[in-house]
């Protein structure tokens, strides 16, 4: 996972993604390098436009908690079991589509 991190923060930074570059990103945290799992990484990302394949990601980070309701303000009613049960599925979904992104945008 550290490597893709380095390779995403060179993409910010407007750096090339290269074998070179993503090693001494590595080495300047203190993190171990595995050359051969940076040669895949570099590999795999010759071919990606990193910024389309970021737009196309679904959002995969949890909703802002919601403030608690004020004193006067009621609750609404709890959802139906089958509504939960239906947007847990959608949810699941949602998240194996997202999965999938991930994985074609890294080979």
């Amino acid at each position: 996972m550290e490597n893709i991190y380095a390779a995403m923060l060179l993409h910010k930074a407007g750096k090339e993604i290269n074998e070179e570059s993503v090693t001494n990103v590595l080495k300047a945290a203190g993190l171990e390098v595995d050359v051969v799992k940076i040669k895949a990484l570099v590999a795999s990302l010759s071919e990606v436009n990193i910024d389309e394949a970021i737009k196309a990601a679904p959002t995969m980070m949890a909703a802002a908690p919601v403030a608690a309701p004020a004193a006067g303000e009621q609750k609404p009613a709890a959802a139906a079991p089958e509504d939960k049960k239906k947007k847990a599925e959608e949810e699941k979904a949602k998240e194996e589509a997202a999965l999938e992104g991930l994985g074609a945008l890294f080979g």
